[in-house]
């Protein structure tokens, strides 16, 4: 016999938001990975050992290609974070499964093309429009989160 599940794993929202929440980190770490790739593939190291080891210290320099991977990881940590906090907390409000899926699905699918757009140089306005989509179920989170808690005020 199974050992009883924990009440957050019985919690169809939290689970669906765990789903969500697990593709955004896997793809904040493929954008590390790309970083990764872009500085070996263009010689371009943050520190001096790794010039050393990769060629020398001419190699310990910035490139455009590098910056833009990095920018995209720092766009997702300012964005996925809050998310990872306001899905949580969102969660244990007890919401509609329908409607916590499709808060969670925008604001994946949002930071999936956003990083698309950003790491290929898609055409403006793609990685505003992305962003600002992905940006709506944050807000709609954090307002009905307040608006639970506003009389623990």
């Amino acid at each position: 016999r199974a050992a009883p599940s924990p009440k957050m794993m019985e919690n169809k929202v939290f689970m669906s938001f765990t789903f969500y929440s697990t593709i955004l980190i896997l793809k904040m770490y493929v954008v590390a990975i790309i970083t990764g790739q872009v500085r070996l593939r263009k010689k371009a190291f943050a520190n001096p050992e790794d010039a050393l080891r990769n060629g020398g210290l001419q190699y310990y320099r910035e490139d455009p290609d590098v910056e833009r991977c990095r920018r995209a990881h720092r766009n997702d940590m300012e964005n996925i974070f809050p998310f990872l906090f306001l899905g949580a907390i969102y969660s244990l409000l007890d919401p509609s499964p329908a409607v916590a899926r499709i808060h969670f699905f925008i604001f994946c699918v949002g930071r999936i093309v956003h990083t698309i757009a950003y790491l290929l140089r898609l055409k403006a306005p793609t990685r505003s429009v992305a962003y600002s989509v992905a940006q709506l179920p944050c807000f709609s989170m954090a307002l009905q989160i307040l608006l639970a808690t506003t009389p623990y005020w």
